[in-house]
């Protein structure tokens, strides 16, 4: 098509809107009716670890066949597709990754993301393609086997720890960031340890107590999570300051901490079980302490989409998970016995609580 019949993404942003009383177009609703396919064909490019192979030199659609076993019907389209989407450039026939590929869909770099879309791939792909039964039956769409409690993040470490490897990594992303931010959000002169709860590889600690080096920090998850604790802590040199502690936050008793923290857990679960987690950190916490939770909460005076989106698919993928609102974590913490509650937006669409016993 020639340039001069095109309307450029400039244009579009100057044009008049529809004159009034016009028909819509309906481009919008065919795009979101083929969003699957956007994230289908991105699921596809990291099974195939197709950002690693162009990360290591630009290629030709003729090179990637022969490197990925990709059939000629599908690669050129697929590939065009991709830099539809801003993952992919291509120039003098060589494809190459994007500076936001590069960044976060190559393996081994310090911002991957790929363990969530590996569990895209397995778990929530399958159970979003029930999504109308779970809308008449209210229940979870999850095939995965009942965890035995030797799971971590759906996978068996013992048979794939590389995969875990992947999904903590990609924890990491959000965990980094959770760490510096609470490590300034909080008051921390009158206290000197910190708990965090279900931590799976300390990362979150390990921002924390770097950035306040008068702190010690607990790492409490279940026994399968120790041995990619002690991989984590030891390559960062924390081991003397961060420590892991084998419990059950559900029935152990909890670490006799200053601070304790729940960073994306209570969404995994029911409502009267996030409200006996509070209550369970507010008993084992001292006189003055604090709980520090942060989750893509709900607010109805500012509807976000992507943590909508999310909420449904951990309904869909857990009994009894989902995202909840601000309202309903006050009132947990309220009823708990929490005062001095304080919520503030972090890490783009999540919302840190901070609560002082």
């Amino acid at each position: 098509m020639a340039a001069s019949a095109r309307t450029t993404a400039a244009d579009s942003a100057t044009a008049p809107g529809p004159a009034a009383g016009a028909v819509p177009s309906p481009a919008p609703l065919i795009r979101l009716n083929l969003a699957f396919a956007s994230s289908r064909m991105l699921m596809s490019a990291v099974e195939l670890d197709l950002f690693t192979v162009v990360e290591e030199a630009p290629a030709t659609e003729a090179e990637l066949r022969r490197r990925l076993n990709l059939h000629p019907r599908f690669a050129g389209t697929f590939l065009d597709a991709l830099v539809a989407h801003g993952l992919l450039s291509v120039q003098d026939g060589r494809y190459a990754g994007t500076a936001l590929a590069s960044e976060f869909l190559v393996p081994g770099k310090p911002r991957y993301i790929g363990g969530f879309i590996e569990v895209a791939t397995r778990v929530q792909w399958q159970a979003w393609s029930r999504f109308t039964r779970a809308l008449r039956t209210g229940e979870h769409q999850d095939d995965s086997p009942v965890d035995d409690g030797n799971e971590l993040f759906r996978t068996r470490p013992d048979e794939d720890p590389d995969r875990v490897r992947r999904f903590m990594a990609a924890m990491d992303t959000h965990t980094g960031r959770a760490g510096a931010e609470i490590a300034e959000r909080l008051d921390w002169s009158g206290y000197g340890s910190v708990a965090d709860l279900g931590g799976a590889r300390g990362n979150l600690l390990a921002h924390l107590v770097r950035r306040r080096p008068h702190l010690r920090g607990v790492n409490v998850d279940r026994a399968p999570a120790r041995p990619f604790f002690d991989e984590h802590i030891t390559a960062l040199g924390l081991a003397d300051r961060v420590s892991f502690l084998e419990a059950d936050f559900f029935h152990d008793p909890l670490p006799a901490a200053d601070v304790l923290i729940y960073g994306h857990v209570l969404h995994e679960w029911s409502q009267d079980t996030r409200a006996m987690l509070v209550r369970r950190a507010y008993e084992a916490l001292p006189a003055g302490g604090s709980l520090v939770i942060y989750d893509r909460m709900l607010d109805d005076a500012s509807p976000d989409r992507d943590a909508l989106l999310l909420s449904l698919t951990f309904m869909l993928t857990s009994p009894g998970g989902g995202e909840y609102r601000v309202g309903e974590c006050a009132e947990w913490l309220r009823e708990a016995g929490f005062q001095d509650v304080t919520f503030s937006p972090v890490l783009d669409n999540h919302t840190l609580a901070i609560a002082r016993k």
